[in-house]
């Protein structure tokens, strides 16, 4: 038997784990979100054990100032209220205020620490005050110790290290003290006592260990919630914020400017060049130099710059701050550098730029809407006029805007079949003095506006979506009026960039080439660098099309748009044409001069016929002449005239066409 009880005693110390028991008694430094959890639940409660305290205290202490001297009835518990009073008022003061983890974690051992001086304090004080008085005081000590207790462990249930160290210092002097005593009753209130103090104990620490739970759940709730949050909000691709994200983050930040009185700034970022990357590499490698995009956007801006990924090769951000136009301009500088530099595709490189466009608050707009559509209109013109460069929203443009905006109203309530008219600029041998062909110029006039000229109602009609009605209604207007002129004149047609982007309305005018009756091969499609641009795979096969029917392709405005010899060598050309802005000054300006007679030569040696705009004076002609240009137009030769005109036009003499030759 003896040794039975020896085996279940070693097997008892052995299976009782001093570092488990040792845990109990130590804050869990490091889980942080615990302990913040814990502090935050028995902060509150602290005020009400102090109150406990010094109100049962001072209830003992009144009964006992009868029989106990007053150093102990009244000097004692009143120096010990005065603590806790203290103590209680300093704990409703800490509760408005946001402490740091490592402060929360002195506060937690401090309080670990003083409940337990308090704890032998108020104990010993009982246990010295029931040496005196009778039966009846005697019982209302016991009672104040227990009830004292119990309120106690349980408003520190969220600090477990303090509340067992309660209820040990607490309750095993009482039970020691009563079993020494010798009175059966006082033995039975110690047995009863210490059994009610190991309840309290399991009570404790199933209720620590349900709040780890729940404080982990919590935690674990909040994670989830936020890599939802994340992935709700957060472009997979670039790993920046994507576009609900930003318009959440812009309605935020306008709140706080309005309250702040400040201002800040909207951009938007869109890359040059990327479609054309994407059309001949894949989306593979367009994902890959989108996402090195995003990086270097990212370490071009600002720690207090929100950026985002808008959609495609379009990014967001916003400055906020009040960043004045110095602070923008260093960012918008910043951003094409970065976006300027060589993106590594395989064993080749892709060149491409930024072209941005920004709005301020309050200058540009007083809500997120506005200020969005504004750095969206900066954006459109800085890429129509500009790529590359950033344009900020300005006083100028919001007149555009509503100007444009009239338009838009107009156009979209416009008859465009009565409205919308042409007029022809002669195109002419300048050898000769013959006109070979005539540029149609789109007219309007709208019943509201007025006379509107192309440069104000084309762009509005390409941003609206009507080009395409647009440039339809005109070229059935051009083909009915090339058919009553001569055989050898030829007619030049603009076409938008939305025209050649869409294959459906490449379909639409083959068919109404073939419907007009006109022979293809009469016909010159003229398309800017800009269309090619936006999209060079769709551009390419439209042109290519188009080409395959007989008409013939001039490339207009030739050295102002963007990577131009690239689309030289890429598009099906017949035609380039020099831009105007090189014949202005070109008999005062050496450059000028040397670039178009670089550009004459280059159409000699790919083939091409070589048109020049802007001709306005005889000088010029005669010094275009020198170069061995051949064909131009301008106002030297005639203004654009109604189709009308052109019959009395043609009638003349060739010769007496080009007597200022």
């Amino acid at each position: 038997m003896r040794g039975e009880i020896s085996i279940y005693s070693r097997a008892f110390f052995k299976g009782f784990d001093i570092a488990a028991v040792a845990a109990l008694f130590r804050i869990p430094s490091e889980n942080r979100e615990l302990v913040r959890a814990q502090f935050d639940a028995f902060s509150k409660q602290i005020p009400l054990l102090y109150f406990i305290l010094t109100t049962n205290s001072l209830t003992a202490a009144y009964t006992f100032s009868h029989f106990a001297p007053a150093w102990l009835s009244v000097w004692t518990p009143a120096i010990l209220a005065s603590v806790c009073l203290m103590r209680a008022f300093w704990w409703l003061g800490a509760r408005r205020t946001h402490f740091s983890d490592a402060r929360i974690l002195r506060l937690m051992r401090m309080t670990t620490v003083l409940a337990a001086g308090l704890t032998l304090a108020f104990t010993c004080w009982g246990l010295m005050l029931y040496g005196y008085g009778d039966a009846y005081a005697r019982g209302q000590v016991i009672f104040y110790m227990a009830l004292t207790v119990i309120g106690c462990v349980f408003c520190l249930t969220h600090l477990r290290p303090a509340a067992l160290l309660i209820t040990a210092l607490a309750n095993l002097p009482i039970v020691l003290f009563f079993f020494l005593d010798g009175h059966p009753a006082l033995r039975a209130m110690a047995v009863n006592l210490l059994l009610v103090s190991g309840a309290m104990v399991m009570i404790l620490l199933v209720y620590a260990r349900d709040f780890e739970r729940l404080v982990a759940s919590q935690a674990e709730t909040r994670r989830l919630s936020e890599d939802n949050f994340r992935i709700a909000n957060c472009d997979s691709l670039t790993d920046l914020a994507n576009r609900r994200w930003f318009f959440a983050e812009l309605d935020k930040t306008l709140a706080a400017a309005q309250a702040d009185n400040k201002g800040f700034a909207v951009g938007i970022i869109d890359l040059d060049g990327f479609k054309p990357v994407n059309d001949t590499y894949g989306h593979t490698t367009g994902d890959r130099v989108l996402a090195e995009a995003a990086q270097r956007l990212r370490a071009a801006c600002d720690d207090h710059i929100t950026l985002a990924r808008l959609g495609g090769d379009e990014f967001g951000f916003i400055y906020a701050g009040n960043p004045n136009a110095a602070a923008l301009t260093r960012l918008g500088e910043a951003i094409t550098e970065a976006i300027r530099q060589p993106f590594t595709i395989g064993a080749s490189n892709a060149l491409l730029g930024a072209s941005i466009g920004v709005a301020c608050y309050p200058q540009a707009s007083r809500d997120a809407e506005g200020l969005f559509e504004r750095a969206d209109y900066a954006l459109y013109q800085v890429k129509r006029r500009q790529r590359g460069q950033m344009l900020i929203f300005s006083a100028a443009h919001e007149s555009e805007v509503r100007a444009h905006g009239a338009i838009e109203q107009a156009l979209q309530n416009a008859d465009l079949d009565a409205e919308l008219s042409l007029a022809f600029q002669p195109i002419v041998n300048v050898d000769s003095g013959e006109t070979t062909a005539f540029e149609a110029l789109a007219r309007w006039t709208s019943p509201s506006l007025g006379e509107i000229g192309p440069h104000a109602f084309i762009p509005v009609a390409e941003r609206v979506g009507m080009i395409r009605q647009v440039t339809k209604t005109l070229l059935g207007k051009a083909l009915a009026a090339l058919r009553s002129w001569p055989e050898e004149v030829r007619l030049s047609f603009n076409l938008s960039a939305h025209d050649l982007s869409d294959a459906e309305t490449a379909v639409q005018i083959i068919a109404l080439i073939n419907r007009s009756g006109v022979n293809p091969r009469r016909l010159d499609f003229e398309i800017t660098e800009t269309a090619i641009v936006n999209d060079t795979r769709q551009s390419r096969a439209a042109a290519i099309t188009f080409k395959a029917l007989g008409v013939g392709i001039s490339l207009d405005d030739f050295g102002t748009g963007y990577s131009s010899l690239s689309h030289v060598h890429k598009l099906p050309l017949d035609k380039l044409k020099i831009d105007r802005s090189f014949v202005t000054d070109i008999e005062s300006n050496g450059a000028s001069l040397k670039i178009v007679k670089s550009l004459i030569a280059l159409c000699a040696d790919m083939g091409l016929t070589c048109i020049v705009e802007g001709v306005e004076t005889h000088a010029q002609l005669r010094v275009l002449q020198s170069l061995g240009c051949r064909a131009a137009q301008g106002y030297y030769f005639a203004r654009p005239m109604s189709g009308g005109d052109v019959a009395n036009w043609l009638m003349r003499d060739g010769q007496t066409a080009g007597a200022g030759i």
